[in-house]
């Protein structure tokens, strides 16, 4: 209130730097473009291209249609790619991120610690901080609570680290996913009055705890809420609410996530205390991991925050992260996507296996050697977690079958010994496949709970709001959702769910889609236009990785299947028969095209451009998504992918 809050360690920009200058990144690895459940390689939660449990027992699915993006406004193209001097397609590019302008260009291309709001903008950080003051002028004992998940343990790791610095009478507590579920549970509040605990900062979680605060008051704990979730019209009681999404908020950034929100808290006590703003940068590198696991949208404050994070991953990682890097055998340049393939899939082992707490364990390690053993265990929980979801996911594809679902609208699957903490993953595959609604319930708690995911287009939060009258609770957002419901009700609510679906629907929403910002030509791809993209990082949703068509293709001739069992296409791509500009591609899980290609017909791709290193020598490599031999089926895009959630316990 009245704080003029400064940020210290950054540099103004000027105008010269960013024209005719772009850096070079030492970049060798893109986030793909993520679909509606933001699909990713096998070794994290979900598949970039077809799932290769799904491929080896089901047919291949029916052609993708590609949606080719808006291209803007041609004037206001050419004339901010004179501004940048840069290619009127890098500059198409910019004015689909709503970047239209020189000084928007040089906010991007050079994000600034700067640039960040001052946190006291947030409603309650006043409150917030007077307290956490007050607990440590008198010795309170204070206990950090958060979800299980990355964007949680991160949270509560970064905040009892930070606060650890000044008070010792402090601890941390991570709910079980099993027994007590996501929020603010009843065990811990219990757990607080028996460790004389006065005070929780709780992080990830919270916004909707209104009954779990109203208990907590009547035993004189208070609690500082820091969550990103949507709220209810109805606020907890609680001493102090933290959430850019508050309807009363007049904070300019509502995508934080919840080690977002908790690291405004930091910046907000250093301020108010007159400390030095580079003790909340020293868990960037924490924080990054959080963005990047939580799918919240790369641009504003959080490009900015992952742009440092990942620098400091990169430049001066904490111990915990350069021993989870080592045991995910990462020794490059990591980017976004390391992050969400490798590491994230990590941490949420943890919690999905055994305990949240682990990670928490890990993330606060100090000591290198105590590191490396913790994330061996956690690489080994990763490991169990990765054969129970393809032992569930196969079973999962046999009931399809047995059931005769691949016919229907939607699919909606029971099993009670399948394992709580990978339903949703099993989702998703299923819908990488069979591109439908689907729901994978299993036994828990005295209930049957499940796990929603939608295609692109389709609310699902909707569809099961239609059936809430026999659910017992549920929560969620348009394309991914959490449910319980009593098991006698299961085979009524299956049903309904089916002719709901099949009600709300459109033809449209039943075909999967690749979206792709330009079409281009293979010349197109110099090396200063590759350069210039590859500062585009880093990418995430609203800032995808760039997307583009190619028409009227050969191979060479070099054409071949690669990778175990030969499920990969690697080739080498001319414009023209005969043409000696070649271009390596590889199209993963897309063998089947093999013949095709082989006999020189001409095809259109759609694709990202990528670097591959082989025998320390970099080349441009075309990661292709996609292969049509005739006319592909595009349509201008039109729909705009939403990232709101209600609720998160999915």
């Amino acid at each position: 209130m009245g704080r003029k809050f400064q940020n210290q360690n950054s540099q103004a920009i000027t105008k010269n730097l960013l024209h005719l200058t772009f850096l070079h990144f030492n970049t060798s690895d893109f986030m793909p473009i993520f679909t509606f459940n933001f699909g990713v390689p096998s070794d994290s939660l979900f598949m970039a291209n077809r799932n290769t449990y799904v491929s080896e027992k089901c047919s291949i699915m029916e052609e993708k249609k590609w949606v080719i993006k808006e291209k803007g406004d041609p004037e206001v193209i050419s004339k901010l790619a004179k501004e940048l001097n840069i290619d009127e397609i890098l500059a198409q590019l910019l004015i689909q991120r709503n970047i239209t302008s020189f000084d928007q260009a040089r906010a991007f291309f050079r994000p600034e610690l700067k640039d960040l709001h001052d946190p006291f903008l947030m409603v309650d950080m006043d409150k917030a901080v007077e307290r956490i003051n007050t607990a440590l002028q008198r010795n309170e004992r204070i206990l950090v609570y958060g979800d299980y998940d990355v964007d949680g343990t991160t949270s509560v790791a970064m905040m009892y680290s930070f606060l650890h610095q000044f008070h010792k009478n402090i601890d941390y507590y991570i709910p079980d996913r099993y027994s007590e579920g996501y929020g603010i549970s009843e065990k811990s509040i219990e757990y607080a009055e028996k460790n004389n605990v006065s005070l929780v900062v709780a992080l990830d979680c919270g916004i909707k705890a209104i009954d779990k605060i109203a208990m907590a008051n009547e035993k004189n704990i208070d609690y500082v809420i820091c969550d990103h979730h949507t709220p209810a019209d109805t606020l907890p009681d609680a001493y102090a609410i933290l959430d850019p999404k508050r309807a009363d908020s007049q904070y300019p950034f509502k995508e934080l996530s919840g080690c977002g929100v908790g690291f405004k808290l930091i910046q907000a006590f250093l301020s108010a205390n007159n400390m030095d703003m580079s003790k909340a940068y020293e868990y960037l590198d924490m924080l990054a991991v959080s963005i990047a696991s939580d799918i919240v949208p790369l641009i504003g404050e959080n490009r900015v925050l992952a742009h440092y994070g990942l620098k400091k991953i990169n430049d001066n990682p904490s111990v915990a992260l350069k021993a989870i890097m080592e045991v995910s055998e990462l020794d490059k340049h990591i980017v976004i996507s390391d992050i969400v393939f490798k590491i994230g899939p990590r941490l949420n082992a943890a919690g999905r296996m055994d305990s949240g707490q682990m990670a928490v364990d890990l993330l606060v390690s100090k000591e290198l050697e105590e590191a490396r053993a913790i994330s061996q265990k956690i690489d080994n929980e990763n490991k169990s977690r990765k054969d129970v979801d393809r032992q569930i996911t196969n079973e999962a594809l046999d009931l399809v079958m047995q059931e005769g679902l691949d016919s229907k609208k939607s699919i909606v699957l029971f099993n009670p010994n399948w394992l709580k903490g990978v339903i949703g993953i099993v989702a998703s595959r299923l819908v990488e496949h069979y591109y439908k609604p689907t729901i994978i319930f299993t036994r828990s708690n005295g209930l049957i709970t499940g796990s929603a995911r939608s295609v692109f287009g389709f609310n699902i939060y909707e569809a099961i709001t239609e059936c809430g009258d026999l659910l017992e609770n549920y929560g969620g957002h348009m394309y991914a959702a959490g449910l319980s419901i009593k098991e006698e009700n299961f085979n009524i609510f299956k049903s309904r769910f089916e002719e709901v679906v099949r009600k709300r629907i459109k033809p449209d929403q039943t075909v999967q889609k690749i979206h792709a910002d330009a079409v281009i030509t293979l010349d197109q791809i110099t090396p200063k236009f590759f350069r210039i993209l590859k500062q585009f990082e880093p990418f995430g949703p609203e800032n995808m990785t760039p997307v583009f068509i190619t028409e009227n293709l050969y191979d060479s001739g070099f054409s071949r299947c690669v990778g175990k069992d030969g499920k990969h296409l690697k080739l080498m791509l001319a414009d023209k028969k005969g043409g000696e500009t070649l271009f390596p591609s590889i199209a993963f899980n897309q063998a089947e095209h093999w013949h095709k290609v082989a006999d020189k017909t001409n095809f259109h791709i759609c694709y990202s451009i990528d670097e591959n290193t082989y025998r320390n020598k970099t080349t441009i490599q075309l990661r292709i998504k996609d292969i049509h031999f005739n006319k592909y089926h595009s349509q201008k895009a039109t729909e705009k992918i939403t990232n709101s959630s209600t609720n998160k316990n999915s």
